[in-house]
């Protein structure tokens, strides 16, 4: 699973150069993320989507745990922060976003915990050059019912991010890792005029592979589920 992770403002700088090179860039185009490094369920996280509305390439911040739209409330009984890439299509959850609503969030790395509750290690994953991991993940809109139609809040936009069994330099760690997605797939996964499928997810998921497995691990220190600062990634070897 993928259920804390770091997003410095560097992915700003690396989301507008992506765009650049598609040569889609919106007329304005100004990615201004705040970094964060302890970014939980629910909390705001930042996302890349290719809006089939606009045909334009655009930066969101999301609430990170998917609600489809038919859900009559925003909490739901499941958590849905993360979304498993097997059978994916087989949860009516999930079906619709994987057809058209997948989207790439940007992470300077990710946590997992080792060790007995209380006394738990956790540890760093990130790419060995300080390059922006794509997260490839999923989106949906979710209306909120108990606002006006005029109410600009009334729409809220959710998202989740895709895991798939842990590769071999993780498993020790945990069973499950985020599938991450080498920059040239980004387009094509993101794609809305692709119909997504299960073969287009375990293409995704296979891709990811070799990104996992070059993933630098490094141990940092205990941290608070309240603290954040780049603090937070440093090794403790460091």
């Amino acid at each position: 699973m993928c259920g804390r992770f770091a997003a410095s403002d560097e992915i700003n700088e690396s989301i507008s150069e992506f765009v650049e090179r598609t040569g889609r860039k919106p007329a304005e185009w100004s990615p201004d993320w705040e970094a964060a490094y302890n970014i939980a369920p629910t909390a705001q996280i930042p996302i890349l989507l290719d809006s089939a509305r606009t045909g334009e390439l655009r930066f969101e911040r999301a609430r990170w745990s998917l609600v489809p739209g038919w859900s009559k409330t925003l909490k739901l009984k499941i958590p849905t922060f993360n979304g498993r890439a097997e059978g994916i299509l087989d949860k009516p959850t999930w079906r619709g976003p994987v057809k058209s609503h997948r989207a790439i969030v940007p992470a300077t790395g990710f946590y997992e915990w080792t060790g007995e509750r209380g006394s738990k290690t956790p540890w760093f994953m990130s790419s060995p050059d300080g390059a922006v991991l794509g997260l490839a993940g999923l989106y949906s809109w979710w209306r909120d019912h108990t606002k006006d139609d005029e109410d600009p809040d009334r729409w809220i936009l959710t998202a989740t991010i895709l895991t798939s069994d842990a590769v071999h330099t993780l498993e020790d760690i945990h069973d499950r890792n985020p599938v991450i997605l080498p920059e040239e797939l980004w387009a094509h996964w993101l794609d809305p005029t692709v119909t997504g499928d299960q073969a287009l997810v375990d293409e995704a998921v296979r891709a990811g592979v070799a990104q996992a497995e070059a993933l630098r691990i490094d141990q940092v220190a205990p941290f608070g589920s309240k603290d954040d600062g780049p603090q937070l990634i440093r090794p403790v070897s460091a």
